[in-house]
């Protein structure tokens, strides 16, 4: 019997290209966006590239209308879906290493070992953090915010007088995420793995088994599952209850090249998975089944994946400026 065709989605893709590396791509409220290394926002496939920083941008965070970058000119920025740019911080030349957005306007960034954190109606905290921060996140509820460094994370109410908490296991913490529930803290780390923390007893979860980092990564929208980035094929471990301690991760999507970028549907268990090789791919968790989005392209890393808020668009970039758009069926 001849074999069953391929499921694709490749005609529903408009390809882009950029010829600079995608550092995030996604929506701002319904416009398109791409932000790039080398300082450019992209906003709309129409409109000329914005340029908030005086040189490169070397981190970002988007969520809903709000884009935050911050650059090797030391200031943070805040691009709106209209294109209009506001400065939340400038360090003064040093470079800006992680930013955060958080709940109700606030913002967080580190410079060195610096961290600070500027809520929406402007006040500024700062705290000095015990090595280089590598990783920031807020806490889905409450002005909480998690710093990832050696050593292991803080933990930081910046409107309150308590002392930081601290929550140690030796190495180098890289990014940092609350779970959705607030129940579990994880990082990822400069050894191939993973380590999480159950917030309620600050009981230890490691998982590893990664031939490579994991420096993508994306909560299901029920909270229930992490898909991570790291191995030949999207690994997603298992939340509910006691969280992946004693439980094995499922793999999906396995091709033989990395994945280098993952990114959990608003509303629905499927996952959208980038790899080394430029492949996109859409994997339902229930029955494992692939559509494929994007064969090759330009043979680069895919860095970058982001839906809009409805599920029914998907933007993805890669490292030499490759990019593209899949709109779904409605």
């Amino acid at each position: 019997m001849p074999a069953a065709p391929v499921q694709t989605l490749v005609d529903r893709v408009t390809t882009l290209a950029f010829d600079r590396y995608v550092l995030k791509a996604g929506f701002l409220g319904d416009e398109l966006l791409f932000v790039f290394a080398d300082g450019g926002i992209q906003l709309g496939r129409e409109a000329a590239p914005l340029h908030p920083h005086a040189d490169a941008i070397l981190v970002a965070a988007h969520a809903g209308t709000r884009l935050v970058t911050g650059g090797d000119d030391g200031r943070v920025v805040e691009t709106g879906p209209d294109g209009r740019t506001v400065e939340l911080g400038n360090e003064k030349g040093r470079w800006i290493d992680a930013v955060a957005l958080g709940p109700e306007g606030s913002v967080a960034w580190s410079a060195g070992k610096t961290v600070t954190t500027r809520d929406g109606k402007g006040k500024v905290k700062t705290l000095i953090a015990p090595s280089t921060p590598q990783g920031l996140a807020f806490a889905p509820k409450g002005l909480r915010l998690a710093i990832a460094h050696i050593d292991g994370v803080t933990l930081w109410f910046p409107n309150a007088d308590a002392e930081p908490e601290r929550l140690t296991w030796k190495g180098p913490h890289l990014d940092t995420s609350f779970s959705p529930d607030n129940r579990f803290l994880i990082t990822s780390m400069q050894e191939n793995q993973l380590h999480g923390w159950r917030l309620a007893d600050k009981g230890h979860m490691r998982m590893s088994g990664y031939p490579a980092k994991t420096r993508s990564w994306s909560w299901s929208h029920d909270g229930l599952w992490l898909a991570t980035s790291g191995a030949e094929a999207a690994i997603i471990w298992p939340f509910a209850k006691d969280g992946p301690t004693g439980k094995a991760p499922r793999e999906c999507g396995i091709r033989p090249a990395k994945v280098t970028a993952v990114a959990f549907h608003p509303r629905a268990l499927v996952l959208a998975i980038g790899y080394e090789d430029g492949w996109v791919l859409l994997v339902r968790l229930t029955d494992a089944s692939e559509l494929l989005v994007r064969a090759g392209g330009d043979g680069t890393p895919i860095t970058a994946l982001g839906w809009d808020r409805d599920g029914k668009r998907l933007a993805f970039g890669s490292e030499s400026g490759g990019a593209g758009l899949l709109a779904l069926p409605v």
